[in-house]
């Protein structure tokens, strides 16, 4: 009854009081919300009542607390025959693992996403911050999942069941270091295959299994093309994935690359030391200049660039304002909030939640008379501790 964790998030605002975090207020954007205890049987009947209605459920916990509470696809699908019923755990449904919890930390760590990103804190790996990936992740696929059953029901009449994990998205993101090749093993494989065990029985330090670990077989002919450079002042990101870019990158810089020459293999042993020897000329020309400079110059000759920039810098980026992109509304408690708009834009529908999150139980109330219960009988519900919201006299 105390409402998603992410609400008293160390990202809070506003009152410490009113437990409204950064976090809750950026993803819940056009919600409403009622108040539920569902450990008491009046609870759980006003979920049943609202599955009458419904479309979609969608659900995060343990495998076994659904039925626990009276919630599972079985339940709810008996109530409602055409139900789309999806379903987020952490570990999937099957196997030893499958009744743990989990987060957003456990599968970095658990999927090596964490190992893979290389960062160490103090001796150990570094979570990556600013974004829980494999969370947002899932709630892609959450969506995917939802909108492809909906249109299965549109054209069948039937309901489902949907099932994603954390576990399931963290190793889909993962899919370019994770597709194991026997015949053609990278670098971090072989260390994997033949060498962990053994490193792990002699407890090296992790820094020291790291360094194994990012041994980088990616080949270095492409690495003066696709990378980040110092500049005089800034930094700034190439990005040419292409030889057409690359050349177009070259000529711009003058870095007189003999890899566009006819016949030149740049695979080979010569090619890779030229490769090493044009990034390390490309270093030094780069710091010689601003990051302006150097912008300008590769943008005129048609090659992909950026300086570096913070997320927060974002807020107020005009390409991003021009495109829609950052959006403003009013939050009751945090005032005006500026945060991501849609992903897409659609033509003749709108995509913009155009209120903010809601605060714990604001809509109880509403939503109740809504799907049919009067006013005594919300003011019941409320007496009883199964629902918690503030009476909307003109329900």
């Amino acid at each position: 009854p105390w409402g998603d964790p992410w609400r008293g998030s160390p990202t809070r605002v506003g009152p410490a009081e009113a437990k409204e975090s950064r976090g809750f207020i950026a993803v819940n954007r056009g919600k409403r919300s009622i108040r539920l205890d569902l450990t008491k049987p009046e609870g759980v009947k006003v979920v049943h009542r609202l599955v009458s209605q419904a479309d979609v459920v969608i659900m995060n916990h343990r495998p076994d607390v659904p039925v626990k509470l009276g919630i599972d696809y079985d339940t709810l699908s008996a109530i409602k025959p055409d139900l789309v019923f999806c379903e987020i755990t952490a570990f999937g449904r099957s196997g030893p693992e499958s009744a743990k919890p989990g987060y957003d930390i456990i599968m970095q760590a658990r999927t090596g996403l964490m190992a893979t990103n290389g960062m160490i804190d103090e001796g150990v790996p570094r979570v990556i911050r600013g974004t829980p990936p494999i969370d947002f992740a899932a709630g892609y696929a959450v969506c995917q999942g939802v909108l492809a059953a909906l249109f299965h029901r549109e054209r069948t009449g039937r309901g489902q069941k949907i099932e994603t994990s954390l576990l399931s998205n963290a190793l889909y993101i993962q899919t370019l270091p994770l597709t194991y090749v026997p015949s053609s093993p990278s670098a971090q494989s072989r260390m994997v295959i033949e060498d962990l065990p053994a490193v792990r029985e002699a407890g090296l330090p992790y820094p020291d299994v790291n360094a194994l670990y990012q041994q980088d077989d990616r080949s270095p002919a492409y690495r003066p093309y696709y990378r980040t450079f110092q500049t005089k002042d800034w930094v700034i990101a190439v990005g040419c994935l292409s030889e057409p870019l690359r050349k177009k990158m070259s000529d711009a810089m003058g870095l007189a690359d003999p890899r566009f020459e006819l016949g030149y293999d740049p695979q080979s042993e010569e090619g890779l030391e030229s490769a090493r020897q044009i990034a390390l000329k490309a270093e030094g020309m780069f710091l010689e200049q601003p990051a302006a400079y150097w912008v300008e110059l590769l943008e005129g000759a048609g090659v992909p660039v950026t300086p570096l920039k913070f997320v927060e810098e974002m807020v107020f980026d005009e390409q991003a304002i021009a495109n829609g992109m950052i959006v403003e509304h009013k939050h009751p408690v945090a005032g005006i909030v500026r945060t991501a708009g849609p992903i897409f834009k659609m033509s003749d529908s709108p995509t913009a939640a155009d209120t903010s999150s809601p605060m714990l139980g604001e809509h109880t109330s509403d939503v109740l008379s809504e799907i049919g219960y009067s006013v005594s009988e919300i003011k019941s519900l409320i007496e009883s501790g199964a629902v918690s919201g503030i009476v909307n006299p003109d329900a």
